[in-house]
C-alpha cells in the first residue's frame, strides 16, 4: 500500500476516534433530563370520602299496654302502613263485656238524673202543695178550737190536739219543701246524681280506652322493619311487638375524621352510591354536623340529606360510600404536589423549583386550595412556567424538561383519586 494512502487512513482514523471522544464527552457533560410540568390553568376540586349508612328519620318500637293474646297480626316486615292501619289485634272479648257494663252502669245514672229531674220535682211540687193544703186546714181548726175553749165549749185536750195538728203539718211543708229544692237545678241530690253520671261515664271512657288497646295502629305513614310477636303469644307491657321506620326524607349518617372538620359545612354538595348498587349514584347534601366529638373514635358525626326522592332501593343500616365536595376552584393555577420542595410553611407557602432557560431555580410559592394531586397557586408562579417533579438539581445548576411522561392539569383534573374510606381527603383538579 502505498505511502500517501496509509497516511491518510490514519488520519481518518484519528479523526474518527477525536469524534467519538467529543461525542461521549458531549453526552456525558450534557444537562440531566427532569420530569417537569407546564404549569395551566385548570379546574380543581377537592373531596371528602368516608363511609355513611342509611338511618330513619325516626325508629319507633310499637308495644301494647295491656296484657292479652295476640290473635292477629296484620302487617309482614318490610310492608308499608298508613296512619291509623291496624297492625296488631288481642283478644278482647273481656274488654268489650267490662265496655258494656260501664255502658249500663252509665244509662242507669242518666235515668236517675232525668227522672229527678222530671217526676221528681213534680211530686215534690205536689207533696209541697199537700202539706200547704194541710197546714191551711189546720191552722183554721186551731183557731176554732182556741173560740170554743175561750166560751167554754171545748177543753184545753181539744186545744193541745188542735196545736199539734198544726205543729205536724208546718214540719211536713217543711220536709217537702226541702225535697224539692233537693230536685231542683242546684238541689243536693240533682248534684248526687250528676256526679254518679260522670263517674259512670269516666268508667266508659276507660273501658273503651282499654278496648282501644286492643288494637295496635300505626302511628303515622311508615315501614315495618321489625316483625317481633306472632299469634297466640300472650304479650306484657312494655314489650316491643313491631319496629317501624317512619317516612321521612332519607337521612345518611357517617363518621368523620376530626381532622377534616374544618372542611366540612352545611349545604356542601354530595355524591352517594351504595355498595350494593355501585352504578346507581345519587346526590346528597350535607344537613349537620354534631357538636361534639367522639372521644374514642376521634371522629365526628355527619348527617346528610337526600333532597329528592330517595332510591328504592335503600335500606335501614345499609353501607353508602359518600363524596362531598369540600372546595373546587372553577380556573386555577395548578401546581402538582409532586412539585412541592420540603414540607409546607406555616402560612400555607412552599418552595418548588423552576426551569428557566435551562437553570434550575428555586422559589416560594404561596398556596391556596390543596389536594391530594394538586394545590392552587395564589402567587410565586405563573402560568406557562415549567416546574420540575420529584428529585431535581440544586438550583443553579442546568437541566432539561422532560414533560412526555407528565399529564397536563387538565389531564390529571380528569381523573378521580381513590380515598380510603372512614375521612381521607380525595383530590381532583376538574371532573
Amino acid at each position: 500500500m502505498p505511502r500517501r494512502l496509509r497516511f491518510v487512513l490514519f488520519v481518518l482514523l484519528i479523526a474518527v476516534v477525536a469524534l467519538a471522544v467529543a461525542a461521549t464527552a458531549w453526552w456525558a457533560l450534557r444537562p440531566p433530563l427532569v420530569p417537569a410540568q407546564v404549569l395551566q390553568p385548570a379546574p380543581l376540586v377537592r373531596s371528602l370520602v368516608f363511609a355513611a349508612r342509611v338511618a330513619a328519620p325516626q325508629r319507633v318500637d310499637l308495644g301494647t299496654t295491656v296484657t292479652g293474646r295476640v290473635l292477629a297480626v296484620r302487617v309482614a316486615e318490610g310492608a308499608t302502613v298508613r296512619a291509623g292501619q291496624p297492625l296488631v289485634q288481642l283478644e278482647d272479648a273481656e274488654l268489650r263485656a267490662t265496655l258494656a257494663q260501664a255502658r249500663a252502669s252509665a244509662s242507669q245514672a242518666a235515668a236517675r238524673l232525668a227522672g229527678l229531674r222530671s217526676t221528681g220535682r213534680s211530686a215534690a211540687q205536689a207533696t209541697v202543695a199537700q202539706t200547704d193544703s194541710t197546714l191551711v186546714a189546720a191552722q183554721a181548726e186551731l183557731r176554732r178550737t182556741q173560740d170554743l175553749v175561750a166560751q167554754g165549749f171545748l177543753s184545753q185536750a181539744r186545744l193541745d190536739d188542735a196545736q199539734r195538728a198544726v205543729a205536724v203539718a208546718q214540719a211536713q211543708l217543711a220536709g217537702a219543701s226541702a225535697q224539692r229544692a233537693a230536685v231542683a237545678d242546684r238541689g243536693s241530690e240533682v248534684a248526687q246524681a250528676q256526679a254518679q253520671l260522670a263517674l259512670a261515664q269516666a268508667a266508659v271512657d276507660a273501658a273503651a280506652a282499654r278496648l282501644a288497646q286492643a288494637q295496635l295502629l300505626a302511628p303515622a305513614d311508615a315501614r315495618v322493619l321489625q316483625r317481633l310477636v306472632e299469634p297466640g303469644q300472650i304479650v306484657q307491657p312494655g314489650r316491643a311487638l313491631l319496629a317501624l321506620a317512619l317516612q321521612g326524607p332519607a337521612q345518611l349518617l357517617g363518621q368523620v375524621d376530626e381532622r377534616y372538620l374544618g372542611q366540612l359545612q352545611p349545604g356542601q354538595a354530595a355524591s352517594v352510591v351504595a355498595d350494593a348498587y355501585p352504578g346507581q349514584r345519587f346526590a346528597a347534601r350535607v344537613l349537620s354536623i354534631a357538636p361534639l366529638v367522639d372521644a374514642q373514635r376521634g371522629a365526628v358525626e355527619v348527617k346528610l340529606a337526600v333532597p329528592q326522592a330517595a332510591p328504592a332501593f335503600l335500606r335501614e343500616d345499609m353501607t353508602l360510600s359518600v363524596e362531598v365536595e369540600t372546595g373546587r376552584r372553577e380556573r386555577a393555577l395548578v401546581l402538582p404536589t409532586a412539585a412541592l420542595v420540603g414540607a409546607l410553611a406555616e402560612d400555607g407557602s412552599a418552595q418548588v423549583h423552576v426551569l428557566q432557560d435551562g437553570q434550575v431555580q428555586a422559589r416560594w410559592v404561596r398556596l391556596g386550595l390543596r389536594t391530594l394531586d394538586g394545590a392552587e397557586v395564589l402567587s410565586g408562579l405563573a402560568s406557562g412556567d415549567v416546574v420540575l417533579l420529584g428529585a431535581s438539581p440544586a438550583p443553579g445548576r442546568r437541566a432539561r424538561a422532560d414533560t412526555s411522561l407528565v399529564a397536563s392539569a387538565a389531564a390529571v383534573g380528569a381523573s378521580r383519586s381513590s380515598a380510603d374510606v372512614g375521612g381521607t381527603i380525595s383530590g381532583a383538579m376538574g371532573r
